[in-house]
């Protein structure tokens, strides 16, 4: 005889203050919605929509992933969302205005922006001269 395994109820997740991370590179854009807490809420990139090759890196793609967060983001209840831009992508300004488009149509509010790329102070030594 087999004991029956007990469902978990599914946690209803509200958060009011969330982060939207977004990694942007030439090839890619990822974004990832955190809560106060640091604990993801939500992820998308634009391969993960479907786009393909060189067109994961466009801001078009960018401005998809944005929107399409949005959409998710609606149950949680989000009311101010501050925004962490990382990398010189193509994506980076894309996804700003595709939030803050959204944003006035899901009635939160955007309150930072902040670029928070690492630059390095005169890090690794640089490769010796070439000689030809």
């Amino acid at each position: 005889m087999t004991i029956p395994k007990k469902k978990s109820k599914k946690i209803k997740r509200q958060a009011d203050a969330v982060t939207a991370h977004v990694q942007s590179t030439f090839n890619n854009t990822i974004v990832s919605i955190t809560n106060s807490e640091g604990d993801v809420l939500l992820r998308k990139s634009a391969g993960e929509l479907g786009f393909t090759g060189a067109r994961k890196g466009t801001p078009f793609a960018a401005s998809q992933v944005a929107a399409a967060l949005v959409k998710d983001m609606a149950p949680l209840g989000v009311k101010t969302m501050a925004i962490n831009l990382k990398g010189p992508g193509n994506g980076r300004d894309s996804v700003v205005r595709g939030f803050n488009q959204a944003a006035q149509a899901a009635g939160f509010s955007i309150t930072t922006l902040r670029d928070v790329t690492p630059l390095p102070h005169n890090g690794c030594r640089a490769p010796k001269k070439r000689r030809v």
